[in-house]
């Protein structure tokens, strides 16, 4: 019980970070224009700010928290979640905008925080077989990228919703794919053979896909509506997990009939939740990055008057 209640801290702690690192990396990019949304000239703007490392440098915390929750706690108890980042980022992106969170929002909070609870109560999961998924896992993350890659390729091809949820898409199976791969490394960690994880292609993997990950968020929360890419990605990436965690690594959900209708009431519950705060986030988030933008046009006229 106790073991359960740490896994449930560490995640909730990195779901926090999460959501600053959300927000405020969303913030560090407002004005570049929105034709760039994917290119090297939005990747040397955010290397040149140190508003977007200061938001990295708290996604990289909560990161290390989601790992140490996965050190000791299932996957399909830790993804599921990772969707509360949501209920802490609603009222910091609320506060930095000066707008008030709706009481319809506060709504859709609430009941994420129930059915979490209620997840929390109930689900209890059993280990999978970690050493025998390290060469399927290995084959998935190189479907994935060759996925995302297709994903990108299209995406590129558009300028409005369509490459937002396009890259959205690849946002979660990324971090789900990521979130199944930092599962394995910690098992490997947890049973003390370093020499076994320096040697083993999933760590790198794991570095390798991150990257790419994080970057590819970052343009899709610059490359078109918010309203669409912001639930897609919330609710892919733990979806994407949690079928990893349950096809590839083996774990399974040990509760009675009674509770896994409850428990997939609570799922249905929050993925409804998930879906209606993300788009009303990206709502927001659109209107003041609109705001941004205007401004920036008339100071650009002038100084050029």
């Amino acid at each position: 019980m106790l073991q359960h209640a740490l896994v449930v801290a560490a995640a909730l702690a990195g779901a926090v970070f999460a959501a600053i690192g959300i927000v405020v990396r969303q913030r560090a990019t407002m004005d570049v224009p929105a034709d760039q949304g994917v290119s090297t000239v939005m990747v040397s703007t955010l290397l040149r700010r140190r508003l977007w490392w200061a938001g990295t440098a708290a996604a990289v915390t909560g990161y290390a928290f989601q790992a140490v929750a996965l050190a000791f706690g299932s996957l399909l108890l830790v993804a599921p979640l990772l969707v509360s980042a949501l209920l802490f980022a609603l009222p910091l992106s609320a506060r930095l905008a000066h707008r008030r969170v709706t009481r319809a929002e506060w709504g859709w909070a609430v009941l994420l925080t129930v059915a979490l609870g209620i997840f929390v109560a109930l689900a209890r999961t059993k280990p999978g077989d970690y050493d025998g998924a390290v060469l399927p896992a290995g084959l998935v993350a190189g479907i994935s990228l060759l996925f995302v890659a297709g994903c990108a390729g299209v995406a590129v091809r558009f300028s409005d919703w369509r490459r937002a949820i396009l890259l959205a898409v690849g946002v979660g199976v990324l971090f789900g794919v990521v979130a199944a791969l930092t599962k394995l490394v910690m098992h490997i960690v947890t049973h003390g053979n370093m020499v076994k994880l320096l040697a083993s292609p999933i760590l790198y993997l794991l570095i390798v896909i991150g990257v790419i990950a994080t970057l590819l968020q970052q343009s899709a929360f610059h490359a078109g509506s918010l309203r669409a890419s912001v639930p897609a990605m919330l609710v892919l990436e733990p979806v994407v997990a949690v079928l990893l965690g349950e096809v590839l690594l083996g774990e399974h959900l040990a509760v009675s009939k009674p509770s896994a209708v409850v428990l997939a009431v609570v799922v249905g519950a929050m993925a409804a939740a998930t879906i209606a705060l993300g788009r009303d986030e990206g709502a927001w988030e659109d209107e003041l990055e609109a705001s941004v933008r205007e401004a920036s046009v008339r100071a650009d006229t002038r100084r050029s008057a």
